[in-house]
């Protein structure tokens, strides 16, 4: 069984302790492999590839019922910071070039940046979710969150015409109708 969802909730927090990227296949996006010398890839079936840092974080979300924790991968993560994991990484890496690459890179601050906002998820709940030792949802992809429509007050800021105003302005458009109308009769004429 596998059941997608959409649901509404606030990030609650960045759940610690644990990476929050992969480094996977460039191709196809699996976790890469290490070799004796390189990076291989299981699925695509190849002993040396092109290792690129992918999300995969786990938010503590909530909402008006219950608190639950998502697994973030890839595109969603992107959506939801503004940015590549990979160039997050690089950028960590370039800054503090005296860690070794086995140092846990701490979760960036544009994630952080993410707790307390309200997103619209589209979730993946397998029977895995639900007999598995983890209970964790991963997140498919986020939606935007319609903007509330504004309130219109009718009965405020009503400028009134008086009836002179009102007759005015309809004689002024049913002269330039007019007009438009006339010199379109000329142009079709002369075509003729």
């Amino acid at each position: 069984m596998v059941a997608w969802f959409e649901c509404t909730t606030t990030i609650d927090d960045v759940v610690h302790g644990s990476g929050w990227y992969y480094i996977g296949c460039g191709v196809c996006h699996t976790k890469a492999t290490k070799g004796s010398t390189t990076l291989m890839c299981k699925k695509c079936g190849k002993s040396e590839i092109v290792g690129v840092a992918h999300y995969l974080s786990k938010l503590s979300v909530y909402d008006h019922n219950d608190q639950a924790v998502f697994v973030v991968l890839g595109d969603v993560g992107e959506e939801l910071t503004g940015k590549k994991a990979a160039e997050l990484v690089e950028r960590y890496y370039q800054a503090n070039k005296n860690v070794g690459e086995d140092h846990l890179v701490p979760v960036p601050q544009a994630m952080i940046d993410a707790i307390g906002q309200i997103r619209k998820f589209i979730v993946k709940v397998s029977n895995h979710n639900l007999t598995g030792k983890t209970h964790t949802l991963t997140v498919t992809k986020m939606l935007p969150i319609e903007a509330p429509t504004p309130k219109i007050n009718l009965g405020e800021n009503v400028d009134e015409e008086t009836d002179n105003e009102r007759d005015d302005h309809a004689d002024e458009a049913v002269k330039r109708c007019a007009d438009g109308i006339e010199s379109e009769g000329a142009k079709r004429a002369k075509c003729g």
